[in-house]
């Protein structure tokens, strides 16, 4: 069973889904996803020469990162900026948490009516796993069934297979 979609839906359900396996309410989880979506993203277009890398000044001191950030959490490898609000821990951008609601309509709009077994076969695959193995494989579990796209800057947002028996093959 495949699925055609691009990469960033794919991270941002991987993401949450890892975020909870390690302990995380489902929706700070879908907040993590986002957040580490956008940030994988933004790196690789700066890389590709998409985006521009911004200009640093030689001895000054680097803007703080975020701005809103109360702490950092790791997920799949890379610290997130994540803040305390009235609804529970978010991942923000900027100053601003970013709304688990939003990731969900997002992620039923690129996944279809195939969500929830896209969710599943991720959540067989992370249970398999302590949350400290996973904590430690969880991009390179990532990298083995993310979508085949064309390398550079022609792979930008182009959609791949993303295989559902592949995700289930992957659990321990």
């Amino acid at each position: 069973m495949t699925i055609s979609v691009n990469r960033a839906p794919v991270l941002t359900l991987w993401a949450a889904v890892v975020a909870a396996r390690k302990g995380y309410d489902w929706k700070a989880a879908l907040s993590f996803g986002k957040a580490l979506a956008g940030l994988t993203a933004q790196t690789k277009g700066r890389r590709l020469g998409i985006y521009e890398t911004p200009e640093h000044v030689e001895g000054e001191k680097p803007r703080k990162a975020g701005l809103g950030e109360d702490f950092w959490v790791e997920i799949c490898g890379r610290p997130i900026p994540v803040k305390k609000t009235s609804e529970g821990v978010r991942a923000v951008v900027g100053a601003e948490p970013i709304q688990p609601m939003q990731v969900e309509t997002y992620l039923k709009r690129k996944f279809g009516e195939r969500l929830g077994d896209v969710r599943q076969a991720m959540e067989k695959v992370a249970a398999s796993y302590t949350a400290e193995e996973l904590t430690e494989h969880a991009f390179s579990l990532y990298e083995s069934f993310r979508p085949k796209i064309a390398a550079g800057a022609r792979g930008w947002g182009q959609k791949g297979q993303l295989d559902l028996d592949l995700i289930r093959s992957l659990a321990k």
